[in-house]
Formats: structure tokens, sequence, C-alpha cells
């Protein structure tokens, strides 16, 4: 199981890259990696470009990196779709036999529902939080050039991936196998 994949790190990726310097250049030469690692992070899936080159695993809703407001480490907020609490999948009683919904999905994926999913029947979706400290010193230190853009914000998303995949592999294996009450 891979929470986080990267895809088509490839000729494409470094003339995009390149393209997006212009955005990445106050950046350059940076003491800390952090900041630039976190932009190049944003840049590197949707909104900015879509598909991007980051996938994620269908529970996984948001991964986002930002340096930390203590102490500009760098920190994850993760967002993943889960089951219900125990407390409210079993016994029902508490639903009043509403026909209460839990994550709708699409070919696999977690989606929210529609405008006449929710005027037809409530919905009740748990997420989970993780918010956590992420090691950064594999990261490589910010470029000093567009030039170097490239294979600096290849080895910054394999490395980054590679942190946030030990984190959140425990917790998604154990959300994906659990039995779910009947």
């Amino acid at each position: 199981m891979r929470p986080l994949w990267t895809e088509r790190l490839d000729g494409g990726f470094d003339r995009y890259a390149l393209e997006r310097a212009d955005v990445l250049a106050p950046l350059f030469g940076e003491i800390s990696p952090v900041p630039f690692a976190c932009a190049v992070w944003r840049l590197a899936g949707p909104p900015a470009v879509d598909p991007g080159y980051l996938r994620r695993h269908p529970r996984v809703l948001s991964a986002d990196l930002d340096p930390s407001g203590w102490d500009g480490t760098l920190t994850a907020s993760v967002s993943l779709a889960a089951p219900w609490p125990a407390a409210l999948a079993w016994p029902r009683d508490w639903s009043a036999d509403r026909g209460w919904r839990d994550w709708p999905t699409l070919f696999g994926q977690y989606v929210d529902p529609t405008a006449r999913d929710i005027a037809t029947v409530p919905h009740l979706r748990s997420t989970l939080l993780v918010q956590a400290p992420i090691p950064f010193t594999d990261l490589p230190p910010a470029p000093n050039s567009a030039d170097a853009v490239p294979e600096a914000a290849r080895l910054i998303l394999t490395t980054l991936v590679r942190e946030l995949n030990a984190l959140l592999t425990p917790l998604l294996t154990r959300l994906d196998t659990a039995p779910r009450p009947t």
C-alpha cells in the first residue's frame, strides 16, 4: 500500500519545473530547505497542475506541507477519509431510521456527496486529521538558480513522499483492513 506516490517525473516534469521557476525564484539560496520544499510540494499537485505529479491513496483527501509556525521545521497536515467511530457504527439506535450514509465512493475514490444525495438522505463522513513533524534532513538545499530546479524538485518530492509514506502507511493499513461493524 502506498499512501502517496509520484508519477511522470521525467522530461515533462523538468519542463514544468522550469516554467514555474519564477514562483520558486524568491526561495533560491534559502538557508533552510523547508520553504522551497513546501513550494515544490504545492506546485506538484492540484490545483497548481491537474492531474499533477503526486498521486494519493483513495483515503488521502489532502496532504499539505508547511513550515512550522513555532520553529520553521517541516510539518504535515493530512486529511484521511475514515469509517464511523465505533460509538456510532454499532448499534445504530441513534440514527432513528433516517438512512444515514457514510462516504460515497466513485471508482474507488472517496468523494463529497452530491447536492441531490444530501437533499435525499443525511450523510455522516468521518475524517482523521494527521498533523505531524516531517524529517527534513534528507532534503537538498534550495537551489541557487533555475537550472537546478528540476533535479532539486525531483529529489524533494521523492524524499517527502518517502517520509509521508512512513508516517501514513500504518494508519491506512489499519483503516483498510479493520473489520467493519455489521
